[in-house]
């Protein structure tokens, strides 16, 4: 275990669990060089089915350069309809390749546009439009670019095999055709949330979150709107600098840039509200965002708190593969698709003394998951030394699950998550290239961390 960049320690994320240097290098040199396959668990009917019981068309999507949330736009757009009529299951970013399914209500397949940089396959029809619930999880095939040490690969693998707590007979080596070495193993990292959660160039969102929660709604469109870092262009930092010294909205509308809308739309409602805005006013700015990001600024807050559990039990060597007494444990998904190991945390069981031993046997065979929480309104901690690392926490933070009942989109019940992901990982060489299959909800670059040990900014 080494101390991590300053980057990841900031938003939780305090330790790689591998000794050994990372390879170094970088990702996405080409969008071929970063491809991503959902793996979906959604049932269609024959595209020709009755479009009154069924008048979603499902379609899969390979999408090269597209952001998700902008080929949604796109394609509604092209079709005449509302953006409101194009579901999926999962957001990927716009640097890679990625395939994944989309719904459509009303749409017919003759009508599908032609796009550049994207591949359309019609599926059949539904009843209904994807949801988040649809993901299983996701396949990563990714190249690392000029890697400095790519030799130093094969000892992390087997760091993280260890990590895990997995058996030794989970490995492979062979060599192709053309004469390349191929390695296959498990490994096992802690299940961080990423620094996309937080912002890669500038991770604020949960400071922001931290703010609403504890009833700070000023300190939050602060943390938003202020807070400068040297990751973005100069004229942006300076507006953010000058909302930090003056408070001056209206001034500061002049000098943020048109590109940074959900900013401005937070300072015209400041600026309508004259030169003291109230705690009402401050909430009221920060409900200008969509939807989706006001719960997002409660998520992060929930994801830092979370990595940083993590990282406490990693610093007091509590073991991530199997449950101490206390621990929460959840129990694996039955219906997920086959190659997919997912956690159901809706079955939770509270490990006492008594159970260890059979709770660990089922861990091992990678059918329960030891937890911690997304603090929320319902959360219950942990308890033993589990429960202690998740009361310390929450008291360094200053929360309680009772300040998540929040107005509106901040709301939070909360929920529990795995503190382990396996997954096997093969490793191609010449070029260093490495592909894995995790499940929804946990992020590639909590595996790529490991083996780069780069700046985050070159993770995404």
């Amino acid at each position: 275990m080494r101390p991590a960049h300053p980057t990841e320690r900031a938003v939780g994320m305090e330790y790689y669990v591998s000794d050994t240097d990372g390879v170094g290098g970088r990702l996405r040199d080409d969008d071929e060089h970063f491809r991503v396959r959902e793996l979906e668990r959604f049932d269609t009917e024959p595209v020709d089915a009755p479009t009154n019981a069924y008048p979603h068309l499902v379609v899969r999507a390979t999408l090269r350069g597209w952001d998700t949330n902008d080929f949604a736009a796109r394609l509604s757009d092209a079709l005449g309809v509302s953006r409101e009529r194009v579901d999926w299951a999962g957001t990927k970013d716009k640097y890679a390749v990625t395939t994944q399914l989309f719904s459509i209500y009303g749409a017919a397949p003759d009508e599908l546009p032609d796009i550049d940089g994207v591949d359309l396959e019609v599926l059949g029809r539904a009843g209904r439009g994807l949801e988040f619930g649809d993901l299983a999880g996701n396949e990563f095939e990714l190249v690392v670019s000029d890697p400095d040490a790519p030799g130093n690969a094969a000892t992390i693998t087997d760091e993280l095999h260890a990590f895990g707590g997995l058996d030794d007979q989970r490995f492979e080596r062979t060599r192709g055709d053309e004469g390349v070495d191929t390695a296959t193993r498990a490994i096992g990292v802690p299940n961080f949330f990423g620094q996309q959660r937080f912002g890669s160039r500038r991770p604020v969102t949960h400071e922001v979150g931290l703010a609403i929660a504890r009833g700070d709604w000023e300190g939050a469109v602060l943390a938003y709107l202020g807070s400068p870092t040297d990751a973005e262009p100069e004229g942006t930092q300076a507006a953010r600098a000058f909302v930090d010294d003056t408070r001056d909205w209206q001034a500061a509308l002049d000098r943020f840039p048109n590109r940074l809308r959900y900013e401005r739309s937070m300072l015209h409602e400041l600026a309508e509200a004259g030169d003291e805005p109230d705690a009402e006013t401050f909430r009221a700015a920060l409900e200008r965002v969509p939807s989706n990001l006001q719960r997002l600024f409660v998520h992060a807050a929930q994801s830092y708190a979370f990595n940083r559990m993590l990282s406490e039990r990693l610093e007091r060597g509590l073991p991530f593969d199997r449950p101490v007494a206390g621990d929460v444990v959840c129990f694996s998904d039955t219906d997920a698709p086959e190659g997919v190991v997912l956690p159901d945390t809706d079955r939770l069981q509270r490990v006492d003394e008594r159970r260890v031993d059979s709770v660990t046997r089922h861990c091992e065979r990678g059918r329960a998951f030891v937890t911690a929480p997304l603090v929320g309104t319902e959360t219950e901690l942990a308890d033993g030394k589990q429960g202690d690392i998740e009361r310390a926490v929450l008291d360094d933070l200053g929360l309680t699950p009772a300040d998540f009942d929040l107005p509106g989109e901040f709301h939070s019940t909360g929920t529990r998550r795995a503190i382990l992901v396996r997954t096997t990982l093969t490793r191609e060489t010449e070029p260093l290239s490495l592909s894995f299959t995790l499940p929804k909800g946990s992020y590639a670059t909590v595996v790529l961390r490991e083996y780069l040990k780069v700046d985050p900014v070159h993770l995404g």
